[in-house]
């Protein structure tokens, strides 16, 4: 249960009190970016805590858009697949089979395309959409 209460309160109580003090001060308009992981859309982290913050984190996250939504202030979700970072690749030497996980593009993303991503949700490109989760995950999700 601590393991459990640790892992919510970092993935979900954490962007929740943000939004909390941040959505009364925001100008009209604003983007909001939660970034998840495609753990909150499927199932296979291993980390059932981890799994249930990422998904209830789009709960939060179609909370915010609807609250916002009067305002013009968006909501949306950027849930990278595998990422290759210092933490990811530390991550792997704990669990070889991610290393070996088949993805679309034969490679894991770089920060910078998840990055992109989050730059275009917050965008004036982006400017009427809301309450979606943007899988940037060379399509694991999608096709497999």
């Amino acid at each position: 249960p601590e393991d459990w209460d640790k892992v919510l309160t970092v993935n979900l109580r954490g962007p929740m009190l943000c939004c909390k003090a941040a959505l009364p001060r925001l100008a009209d308009g604003s983007p909001i970016v939660f970034i998840s992981s495609i753990a909150g859309l499927v199932a296979g982290s291993r980390l059932p805590a981890y799994d249930a913050s990422k998904a209830a984190l789009g709960g939060l996250m179609r909370h915010v858009a609807l609250e916002g939504a009067r305002r013009g202030i968006r909501a949306n979700i950027v849930a990278p697949g595998l990422v290759d970072t210092p933490l990811g690749r530390l991550a792997t030497q704990g669990r070889p089979s991610r290393g070996r996980t088949p993805v679309p593009f034969g490679r894991q993303a770089t920060g910078w395309e998840i990055a992109y991503a989050a730059l275009f949700l917050l965008s004036n490109e982006s400017v009427y959409i809301t309450a979606q989760t943007l899988a940037v995950d060379s399509g694991m999700t999608g096709i497999s």
